[in-house]
């Protein structure tokens, strides 16, 4: 089976808008994701805001240069992820349509086996 990265991406401000109930539905709907795919579910975490990320960077000389914030900036950014393993591309597809995204969408990639 290969395992795949699920990214879940979110307008940050629609979070900030929201209500106390409809985050916690949104919640009950992650734990209900986990309930019924948990067989395939390898890790996941849901992330901090972009304004807490750093960015790294290579010069042309190839010193790493540190900067606060994201890598760009979107009007989406990655709120969370899964990683899930599957049969197949269709099947981890299959699984990623039922996580809760009221606010973007959802991304999945294979990952790549270096064994």
């Amino acid at each position: 089976m290969a395992q795949y990265l699920v990214l879940i991406y979110s307008n940050e401000k629609s979070w900030a808008d929201t209500d106390e109930a409809f985050s916690n539905k949104i919640m009950e709907g992650h734990n209900k994701f986990g309930e019924r795919h948990g067989v395939s579910l390898r890790g996941g975490n849901a992330l901090e805001p972009t304004m807490t990320a750093t960015s790294i960077r290579t010069d042309a000389s190839g010193k790493s240069v540190a900067t606060d914030g994201p890598f760009a900036e979107t009007k989406e950014a990655i709120g969370g992820y899964y990683v899930v393993e599957a049969d197949d591309l269709d099947a981890a597809i299959a699984i990623a349509k039922d996580i809760p995204a009221p606010f973007g969408g959802i991304e999945v990639r294979p990952i790549r086996d270096m064994s």
